[in-house]
């Protein structure tokens, strides 16, 4: 073919200059401009999964892990549909994604053409910025805006280009990164910090709640709770934002944490709420003095008047707040919270039974503690497996932890875990995974495979969705529609040319997660497990 510049080809570059290094998606007619100079480019590399949710998945989660824009790319009609899920849960969680469609030609437009939708429509109440490239004049300017959309408002945009327009000759240079953003911070003034310095300095029971927004100033985080002697519960998202083996750590706080953070915050006499955005899974008391600190203005007091907001960056409040408050020696209330701590560890402890058969999840999270590398990334599904790993499993601070927070959209595990790989190859990545969220998206076990990308699924298999069925029982609905049938999930990953272990036996699972986490494939281990919850 002609190797003559096209339209595809400066979009393609102007992403490269951009910071872009992958693009997730599948190829197909209306894409195929789009897809060739992909080949022809030797900065920014294509995956081809098996579904474009997986896409679009993949989209969200490397843009969690790295705070770059993730692309994925699909055809009109059916592939763009597909990416929505996907694009949700970027939305939802705040993840700079970029999804590009192709359209049927710019004739066809209009009168319903082959795969034609309505793309507009379809991406407008999830896509922030949401343009279809009309003529080759505009295509620099609409993809450095699709960029700077996604990264200042941290969400989704969406770029539709018609087949006959992708391929216009046409040649024009990226325009850099440098020079394309304004420097700025967001703090707050000086009188409204000084007032939380005197509501912390006051407090005789505060606790700290870092959400997602304080993960950059974890270093700092722990600085604040050790002068003012105050623990830190942490929401689902940040988990593992310090480590939950620091004395100051209560672990989660929510459905899914731990019983010490639930007894310490319903005690505080102050919240210091540091970049959590009040979720309902969370459940933040209100009856109790917050001070709350967001870099989204939308987010404070969102839900409830709190005693102070702050509009500002963690990264740079913090700090402030070190240099103002006054240092406390270990509060009265610490002897509390350190004997609840030592109660709950107890308890974890009975409940890690490696003799119970069928498996245990406690114990299977308690193994699977031990043996992760510290800097272990770790990709969770949704499911009665995240219920299990947010309450048992204590994760370090040099771990990652993503998941689908908002949307909590089953199938984003295994996706999560191939865009994490691919964007940090030199980590151990860990899926953790339910046998109902697995089979969701299996066939991408395959993307792995082709891409040599080593990850470890670790799979839940009760032969039920176990959360559904206790969300039946707690509304008193008997069990219905719930249980699955399943195949031989090691055999599969074998089949797929990868490694696979069965495990219904606790002498078995150690040696199944060692030799999975050595081995140089990508590895499947299946573990037979109880469906239901015995504490």
């Amino acid at each position: 073919m002609d190797k003559e510049s096209t339209v595809s080809d400066v979009i393609v570059k102007q992403l490269a200059a951009w910071g872009v290094e992958w693009v997730f998606g599948l190829p197909g007619t209306s894409a195929l401009g789009l897809v060739e100079a992909l080949r022809r480019s030797d900065q920014v590399k294509f995956i081809q999964v098996r579904h474009e949710e997986v896409a679009a998945f993949m989209a969200s989660a490397y843009a969690k892990l790295t705070g770059r824009v993730g692309v994925c790319l699909t055809i009109a009609g059916p592939g763009a549909t597909n990416l929505i899920t996907g694009l949700y849960d970027a939305k939802m969680d705040g993840a700079p994604v970029l999804a590009i469609t192709g359209q049927v030609k710019l004739q066809y437009l209009g009168p319903g053409s082959f795969q034609e939708i309505d793309q507009d429509a379809l991406f407008h109440p999830v896509a922030g910025f949401n343009k279809t490239i009309n003529a080759k004049e505009q295509t620099r300017e609409l993809v450095i805006l699709a960029l700077k959309h996604a990264l200042t408002e941290g969400g989704v945009s969406h770029l539709a280009i018609p087949n006959d327009v992708q391929k216009e000759p046409w040649e024009l240079q990226p325009q850099p990164w440098e020079g394309s953003f304004p420097a700025f911070s967001v703090e707050p003034p000086e009188q409204a910090l000084k007032q939380a310095a005197t509501l912390i300095n006051q407090a005789e029971r505060p606790v700290i709640i870092a959400g997602w927004g304080a993960k950059q100033a974890k270093g700092d985080l722990l600085k604040l709770a050790g002068k003012i002697s105050a623990p830190i519960a942490t929401t689902f998202r940040a988990k593992g934002i310090i480590s939950e083996r620091h004395p100051l750590s209560l672990g989660v706080l929510g459905h899914t944490g731990t019983q010490p953070a639930r007894q310490v915050v319903n005690h505080a006499d102050l919240l210091i709420v540091l970049g959590s955005s009040f979720s309902e899974q969370t459940d933040i008391p209100r009856s109790t003095p917050i001070i709350q600190v967001d870099l989204n203005p939308m987010k404070v007091a969102k839900s409830f008047p709190v005693k102070l907001g702050l509009w500002g960056d963690n990264r740079l409040v913090i700090p402030k707040l070190i240099g103002l408050v006054e240092a406390k020696g270990e509060r009265k209330f610490m002897d509390e919270v350190k004997g609840l701590k030592s109660d709950w560890e107890e308890k974890l402890d009975k409940e890690a039974d490696p003799q119970a058969t069928p498996l245990r999840p406690q114990y299977i999270m308690r193994l699977l503690e031990d043996l992760a590398p510290p800097n272990a990334i770790i990709s969770l599904d949704v499911g009665d497996n995240a219920f299990w790993f947010g309450r048992n499993f204590r994760m370090e601070e040099e771990q990652d932890l993503l998941l689908s927070g908002y949307l909590g959209s089953m199938g984003f595990g295994l996706p999560a875990a191939l865009a994490a790989k691919l964007a940090q190859p030199d980590r151990q990545v860990i899926c953790l995974t339910g046998d109902g969220g697995f089979t969701q998206v299996m066939g991408d076990f395959l993307t792995a495979v082709k891409n040599n990308l080593d990850i470890i699924v670790v799979l839940l298999n009760n032969r039920e969705l176990a959360m559904i069925t206790v969300e039946q029982r707690t509304e008193g609905y008997p069990k219905f529609a719930t249980e699955l049938t399943n195949p031989d999930f090691a055999t599969y990953a074998r089949n797929c040319g990868g490694e696979g272990w069965k495990v219904s036996q606790s002498e078995q699972l150690e040696r199944a997660l060692k030799e999975a986490l050595q081995s140089p494939k990508p590895a499947l281990v299946d573990i037979v497990t109880e469906p239901k919850r015995i504490f």
